[in-house]
């Protein structure tokens, strides 16, 4: 793998990163994933679990990359993944408030903000895909809204956007 660097510059990237390192199971998948290209089944086998959630989470952290594996004769292509980066850099700026907030919503079980979750997903699916509309409609810091957003499986926060994911995997 090479030696290729996360930047870092919105605190509220951290979520996912948070949630990865804070978790056994997610840090040794990735773990696992540095050292080599391996498939989701392989995976289950090294970790004798089922680890989809940890690929979940990798990948919303943007921290592996995929490609399909070619397989043997008469056998069908299966999805292989590896770490994208071994270092990060971070480089930001926020208030203890903002920054609370991240590992509140790093930490706290979904089921604690599910409901917030949901109506973010129901006004972004409607259209309202603005940061300065979400701000508003929720009365919370821009950071917050982008914090939860990366808390969903279904948002992708793109620039002052919060989009419905389009990867259908």
């Amino acid at each position: 793998m090479g030696k290729r660097t996360r930047i870092i510059n919105d605190p509220s990237e951290l979520v996912p990163f948070l949630r990865i390192f804070g978790s056994r199971t997610h840090k040794k998948v990735f773990d696992a994933l540095s050292t080599k290209w391996m498939t989701e089944e392989e995976l289950n086998e090294y970790m004798d679990s089922d680890i989809s959630n940890s690929i979940s989470i990798l990948k919303k952290g943007g921290l592996i990359e995929s490609q399909w594996r070619m397989p043997e004769p008469g056998k069908t292509p299966a999805m292989e993944y590896h770490t994208s980066y071994s270092k990060v850099q971070a480089n930001f700026q926020c208030s203890f408030e903002d920054m609370s907030d991240i590992v509140m919503l790093s930490f706290k079980p979904y089921d604690d903000f599910k409901e917030s979750i949901g109506q973010l997903e129901t006004l972004v699916s409607e259209g309202n895909q603005s940061m300065s509309n979400l701000v508003r409609a929720f009365n919370q810091s821009p950071l917050y809204i982008r914090a939860l957003a990366r808390r969903s499986d279904k948002l992708t926060v793109m620039g002052q956007r919060v989009k419905m994911n389009e990867d259908p995997e």
